[in-house]
């Protein structure tokens, strides 16, 4: 629920009462305060306090003076005084008592408010409040376009329009002093207005424009703040915070107004804490100092090459720290070691039944990481039986084809080819059926050429050899006498099947 004039947008009606904006919470309202006297019967001579407080756009908050005793309500709208002339519209914020103690807050004197309320805002008022707040997205970003044109160094980040249209203020952000004079002519000459150009940091652009924080929640000084204090980088010193700019930076580029949130909590604590810890010099050597436990007043030390910290009081530590000053050591540290209770870890109790695990937040990662298991695993079996496939036995290699044999080394291979004739006969008898034998035919080699391996070696000849063309015919050599004995044409038949299966062209001459 949330007024057109904030970043949540939807109608001034708060969902929860069906009030009308008129309800005791300011529902709509984003830096309200809680009117804890609204319930409280007043005295029958008590005469209402004046002054009433009004909100504008971009939390801007100011007093006006109700003169003629209107009856207002946190929420409603109402049509005042405008700061040149002409009038302008706002939400009431707050009234009664709490107007009083909220001046004295802010230092403002009751003379000083000069300005007020004509009356509750009628329909007119309303549509012509509406149309005002319409054109300001389009005014801002004609303005931005006239602004780079004449290369200033600003940023225009919000237009807000009076009611009636006659001001418009520019708040825009930057870095230095801007002369911006040429700027407003041609705004002027462009919108036919009245400019005001304000300045403002970029604390109060985070706090106009709105946003989401890195907490989840909506940022404080667009909701609650209503003035900024100054944070520095010994708050998070103090409470022992990583020094990273980037998470200690809001959205606004400087540090977080969170950051002071706890440190008066920090200081209380750190004052049992010595201010400079400096190595104890003990018999056994010097402790270092290693981490401090603030709320616990716990410090951590250990010795050289000694992994082991040893956990001893703060208070220990500064009665520690005067002996060394006066030139006296103690023993050893564990000795004044505490025990540590460890963590006690609490089972989780769900008051349903955890059917699906949508509890943890590192299930998706380890679904993740139970798939990426699985396709591993599946790639690993994958390589195995491909590389089983390739170990194929000795005895399984001969009764493949001779092209997809792979090559041997060369202390197996003349066992190889010795086989060869009888696997080839063995094929073919297999390959007949049964009752029809058919004859062993002759080697391959003998009747056709032989199909050549991919990668020849080189071997040294031996003896001469006979030199065959691919079609059989003799070109070089002589032909073998018929009186050797049988092992050298044996020999002679394995050299050649072996010059063959190496890219040779030659082959044997037929018997």
């Amino acid at each position: 629920m949330g007024c057109g004039s904030c970043s949540t947008g939807g109608g001034c009606t708060p969902n929860g009462c069906k009030s009308n904006g008129s309800c005791g919470t300011g529902g709509c309202q984003t830096m309200e305060v809680h009117d804890w006297l609204s319930n409280l019967d007043m005295p029958a001579n008590y005469k209402p306090f004046q002054v009433t407080e009004i909100k504008f756009k971009g939390s801007r908050k100011e007093f006006f003076l109700n003169s003629d005793n209107i009856y207002l309500e946190i929420g409603e709208l109402v049509a005042v005084e405008g700061p040149t002339g002409g009038f302008d519209v706002g939400h009431v914020s707050l009234t009664g008592e709490l107007v009083r103690i909220q001046m004295k807050r802010r230092k403002t004197n009751i003379d000083q408010v000069v300005k007020k309320i004509y009356r509750k805002a009628t329909d007119a008022d309303v549509e012509k409040w509406n149309a005002a707040k319409g054109m300001e997205w389009e005014t801002m970003h004609k303005a931005r376009k006239l602004a780079l044109d004449l290369r200033l160094q600003m940023k225009i980040s919000d237009v807000d329009y009076q009611a009636d249209k006659t001001k418009a203020t520019f708040f825009y952000t930057a870095d230095g002093r801007v002369d911006f004079r040429e700027l407003i002519k041609k705004m002027a000459e462009s919108f036919r207005i009245r400019i005001e150009m304000r300045q403002i940091g970029m604390r109060q652009e985070a706090g106009r424009l709105g946003g989401i924080g890195s907490c989840g929640r909506e940022l404080c000084c667009s909701t609650w703040l209503t003035n900024f204090k100054t944070v520095s980088t010994a708050a998070a010193r103090y409470q022992n915070l990583s020094l990273n700019t980037l998470k200690l930076a809001g959205q606004c580029g400087k540090l977080k107004c969170c950051l002071n949130y706890e440190l008066d909590t920090y200081l209380d604590a750190l004052k049992d804490i010595p201010d400079k810890i400096e190595n104890l010099d003990t018999e056994a050597g010097y402790a270092r100092h290693q981490k401090t436990d603030i709320f616990k007043k716990i410090m951590w030390f250990s010795y050289q090459g000694d992994e082991n910290w040893i956990p001893v009081k703060a208070a220990r530590v500064k009665e520690i720290m005067a002996l060394n000053k006066a030139g006296k050591k103690v023993p050893n540290l564990k000795e004044d070691a505490i025990q540590v209770a460890a963590p006690v870890v609490v089972e989780k109790s769900f008051d349903y039944e955890n059917v699906v695990g949508q509890d943890s937040l590192t299930r998706l990662d380890e679904r993740s990481r139970g798939k990426n298991n699985r396709n591993s695993n599946q790639k690993n079996n994958r390589n195995n039986q491909k590389n089983n496939r390739d170990r194929v036995p000795a005895g399984e290699k001969n009764t493949q084809p001779n092209n997809n044999r792979q090559q041997t080394p060369q202390g197996g291979q003349k066992q190889q080819q010795g086989g060869k004739q009888q696997q080839n006969q063995k094929q073919q008898q297999n390959a007949a059926p049964k009752g029809q034998q058919q004859a062993v035919p002759k080697p391959a080699h003998v009747n056709g050429p032989k199909p050549q391996n991919n990668k020849p070696k080189q071997q040294q000849p031996q003896g001469p050899k006979p030199v065959v063309k691919a079609e059989g015919n003799a070109v070089q050599g002589e032909k073998p006498e018929a009186s050797k004995n049988k092992n050298r044409n044996n020999r002679r038949k394995n050299n050649n099947r072996r010059n063959n299966n190496n890219g040779s062209e030659n082959k044997p001459a037929a018997e």
